[in-house]
């Protein structure tokens, strides 16, 4: 059977589902292929039952102050973990059910079953055929699992298998600090679990900037032990455990989280009918811009492309090749400033240029230490860095790094004004209240502002001439 259309997707994830919607805007002449679950790995495996584990395991780890500040009764409490894991899939199964609606509304013109380009306007799906004027390659990742940890069988797990455990053994090794394992390695950790890290960087969280890892780090280490530049090997222990080796060391673990990142799901696609270049692990060359490979009519888009791997990253994506695929002569799409939060404690994130992408010698930094911070003093979370980036010339945000308690809504903040090409002296010029977390930006952009060439003298209110909304009428609302 031969199937038509002006459109295919391939993969019902944050980007596949997403181009779904893009396209719906212009056609109804729309196939999706999927092979395997629906529903995005934000909302199955990753950010969104990962964020319910840790919002009960942060809340338990405030007893300690809770008890400081005179609070009774908190050395009552105690972590029913196999509850919890039900309470997440429970949070889980609530968030996928949105994505898997979609993707079943479609009735007929959504097939199950593994593609293969046989060119590049036509995918065999089993028995049948799919004819595309364009097509959507967006079928997402899976963790990363060396062979020889498989052999360990259920006492090596990824975030694939994770949620989906009963109960936890009491130790705990999470090899890879990024993202994910940060997260999980201390929410276990605080929920009274014993955990030891490991990651072969000297960096964790996906930060550059050293004086910000250091702060996260220590931040890691109130609720577990962490080993940075480990070569980590695993093999059989007594019993039922798992032998950690590491830089010399050996320690007994009940069982390991593999959280070595995420591979492209590209095998058995038949990328090699369409004449385009590959990278020595099977990738298509294709253009950052427009998400197309070469001159073809096909465009990849998401966390299959290995390019920017976050949900909101892989949800542009989507809109971007499904609008370049049914407008293929149309103005490459703007693309928003780079965003990356961590959800630990202090919250880690990242904004625009990183450390490590700065221009050298034309930046100056802004720092601020969260140790004395006001707000964070009063919430008993007084730890932590800001660094913020600015031209060295004009003044221009180019970004920040941080590790910071609340950092997932600075983050925000800073990206919006970087998006808006806001210099230091812009930023200064917004309203900060007392006492609030956002001062400790303040006390970073001043720093910043002391290195800029160009910075205009101290006073930092906005000009006459330039009223704000609320001053057109005459009163101020306060």
């Amino acid at each position: 059977m031969a199937h038509k259309a002006k459109l295919a997707i391939i993969g019902a994830g944050t980007a596949g589902l997403t181009a779904l919607k893009e396209a719906r805007r212009h056609t109804d002449d729309v196939i999706l292929i999927n092979n395997g679950p629906y529903g995005t790995t934000c909302a199955r495996v990753g950010c969104m039952p990962s964020k319910a584990l840790l919002a009960a395991a942060h809340g338990y780890h405030r007893r300690g102050f809770l008890a400081e500040a005179g609070i009774r009764g908190t050395e009552g409490l105690s972590a029913d973990i196999p509850s919890l894991m039900e309470h997440v899939r429970e949070l889980r199964d609530r968030f996928v059910a949105g994505p898997t609606r979609l993707a079943r509304s479609l009735g007929e013109r959504s097939l199950r079953g593994r593609p293969r380009f046989l060119d590049a306007n036509t995918l065999a799906v089993g028995d049948e055929r799919v004819e595309a004027d364009a097509i959507v390659i967006a079928t997402g990742s899976r963790p990363v699992m060396p062979a020889p940890w498989r052999d360990l069988g259920h006492r090596v797990l990824t975030t694939d298998d994770f949620f989906e455990q009963p109960d936890l053994g009491h130790r705990v090794a999470v090899v890879g600090l990024g993202a994910i394992g940060a997260e999980l390695g201390q929410g276990l950790g605080q929920l009274g679990l014993e955990v030891h890290g490991y990651t072969r960087s000297v960096f964790v969280g996906g930060l550059s900037d050293p004086a910000v890892n250091e702060a996260l780090i220590a931040g890691l280490e109130r609720s577990m032990s962490v080993t940075t530049g480990a070569d980590v090997a695993l093999e059989a222990g007594d019993g039922d455990t798992v032998r950690v080796l590491a830089n010399g060391d050996s320690r007994e673990v009940d069982w390991v989280l593999a959280a070595l990142g995420r591979r492209p799901n590209i095998d058995g696609l038949g990328l090699e009918a369409l004449d385009v270049p590959l990278d020595d692990h099977g990738m298509p060359q294709f253009d950052p811009l427009t998400l197309r490979l070469g001159e073809l009519p096909v465009y990849i888009a998401g966390d299959v492309n290995a390019a920017q791997p976050l949900m909101h990253e892989a949800a542009d994506e989507g809109r971007i090749a499904a609008y370049h695929a049914l407008n293929p002569d149309a103005g490459c799409v703007g693309r928003r400033t780079p965003l990356a939060i961590v959800f630990s404690e202090p919250q880690a994130a990242r904004v625009g240029l990183g450390y490590a992408q700065l221009p050298a010698e034309r930046f100056v930094t802004g720092d601020a230490d969260f140790s004395g911070q006001g707000r964070a003093v009063m919430m008993g979370r007084n730890a932590g860095r800001l660094r913020v980036y600015a031209d060295r010339h004009d003044g221009r945000l180019l970004g920040a790094e941080m590790a910071i308690p609340d950092g997932e809504h600075v983050a925000h903040l800073l990206a919006w004004a970087v998006e808006q090409r806001l210099s230091v002296d812009d930023a200064l010029q917004m309203p900060f209240y007392h006492p609030v977390i956002e001062e400790g930006v303040r006390s970073a952009l001043h720093a910043a502002r002391r290195s800029v060439e160009t910075a205009r003298p101290a006073l930092e209110l906005p000009l006459c001439d330039t009223p704000a909304a609320w001053a057109l009428g005459g009163e101020d609302p306060a």
